[in-house]
């Protein structure tokens, strides 16, 4: 229960009031006004019986290295949100893992932001930096009660460069299958072929399940866990089969489609990805490419730019525009060649 008193000092009459928290410590603050003094008792009150109330004491007792650790290792977190945000966060409980979080500002943040931006990463990296860092606050708020609010929501995101369209030639898509092929990594060639069938993201084929695979329907599911979203898509032509024979060897101890050496993880292929790249003769390709690829490829045989959302599961359509030139200059390209040979 809150206690208001008058006081009277140089300055004139105030008021101060005090709310007892749970604990036996005294929230204290003092107002010219009798009316601002009950109002934020009131407040203060209203927060403690909603169990919102913060005193900033969590604050200055824990630090950085103290939140990131128990972010970590929180049971909510997804295995693979974990893999990702781990080499992120450990960078930034190096940077700043001493301060309290009570001196933790938003200008702190973002000067180490920064220097991410001057040591030659790109404005992508350093966002994806940033969002890991404010999901660990946002935990801190939102359940461990050791912060009033994120100090990352302060920060505008940086503009990111509009994305590139790189994507396979007929021939190069020829070469980097077969050197797939040779690779002796069996699930690189499938995983590759599914990136192209698919136009699925990296992660989404590497912590690909069982559970999420049609083989009757032929189809994949594949789930967004942090906005609960799914997109169901087909399997064809090559994609299918692979998968139909891959089911049939499936690890029975493991639910992953494409488990590594720990069946409780996914298998691991970047170097056997550069080294079919570089046995190809591809340069300046990236395994996301093959995300562009397939998008292209549906583009250039007149699909919608509405079907190709759907298919790669993006929320805008804004976000494929990127491939409607190509529909175009695919359907100029062949109109000239039909005229061509009409001699029109």
């Amino acid at each position: 229960m809150a206690t208001i008193r008058k006081r009277d000092g140089k300055k004139g009459v105030g008021y101060q009031v005090q709310v007892r928290i749970k604990g036996g410590d005294v929230e204290t603050a003092s107002f010219k006004s009798l009316t601002k003094a009950r109002l934020w008792a009131q407040s203060i009150e209203a927060s403690i019986r909603e169990g919102r109330h913060f005193t900033g004491s969590e604050s200055k007792k824990f630090t950085l290295s103290d939140l990131i650790d128990r972010f970590l290792m929180h049971p909510s977190l997804k295995a693979k949100t974990k893999i990702q945000y781990t080499p992120q966060l450990l960078w930034w409980s190096k940077q700043l893992g001493p301060l309290k979080l009570s001196d933790i500002s938003p200008d702190k943040i973002a000067s180490q932001r920064d220097k991410l931006l001057k040591s030659g990463n790109k404005t992508s990296t350093a966002n994806r930096y940033l969002a890991a860092l404010s999901s660990a606050f946002s935990m801190a708020v939102r359940e461990f009660g050791w912060i009033e609010t994120n100090p990352c929501t302060k920060i505008r995101k940086l503009t990111e460069p509009r994305g590139r369209t790189r994507y396979l030639t007929k021939n190069e898509c020829s070469r980097l299958l077969d050197e797939c092929e040779k690779s002796g990594v069996r699930e690189l060639l499938i995983i590759v072929i599914l990136a192209l069938n698919t136009g699925a993201r990296k992660n989404e084929l590497r912590w690909l399940r069982w559970t999420d695979v049609d083989l009757h329907k032929g189809t994949l599911l594949f789930r967004d866990t942090k906005n609960e979203l799914f997109r169901s898509v087909p399997m064809v032509g090559r994609g299918l089969k692979f998968m139909q024979e891959w089911g049939k060897v499936r690890l029975l101890d493991t639910d992953l489609v494409f488990p590594g050496k720990n069946p409780k993880n996914p298998v691991l292929f970047e170097k056997s990805w550069r080294t079919a790249l570089k046995s190809a003769g591809i340069e300046d390709f990236r395994f996301h490419d093959l995300r562009h690829s397939s998008a292209s490829y549906l583009a250039m045989n007149n699909v919608s730019v509405r079907t190709i959302a759907e298919i790669l599961g993006h929320k805008t359509l804004s976000m494929v525009q990127r491939y409607s030139h190509l529909s175009s200059e695919h359907l100029r390209s062949e109109i000239a060649r039909t005229m061509e040979a009409l001699d029109l």
